[in-house]
């Protein structure tokens, strides 16, 4: 699998090449999405447009065609607010 991460600004699209097709993951003007990380639990905070983005996102790997482990990296530098944890939305069909 191959992943490269594209960083860009919160209102754009953003197409990650995997295994030679394409996976378009689209924001939402004025999304705005923070993760932080508690200790024994993570809050995703978001305003409305960054929860229709992250809805998105879960939509595109869920969709037809989408190969097992395809995934999302969103870092405070690649749409996430400033002072946000690193988060990885992947795309597991495997039984653990």
């Amino acid at each position: 699998m191959t992943f490269e991460p594209i960083p860009a600004p919160v209102e754009s699209t953003h197409v990650a090449a995997t295994d030679g097709a394409a996976l378009v993951f689209e924001w939402d003007a004025d999304a705005r999405i923070k993760v932080r990380d508690l200790g024994g639990e993570v809050v995703i905070e978001a305003n409305a447009a960054g929860l229709r983005t992250l809805a998105g996102h879960l939509l595109v790997l869920a969709g037809d065609g989408v190969f097992d482990g395809a995934h999302l990296h969103l870092e405070d530098n690649n749409g996430l607010e400033d002072g946000s944890v690193g988060l990885v939305l992947e795309r597991s069909d495997e039984e653990e």
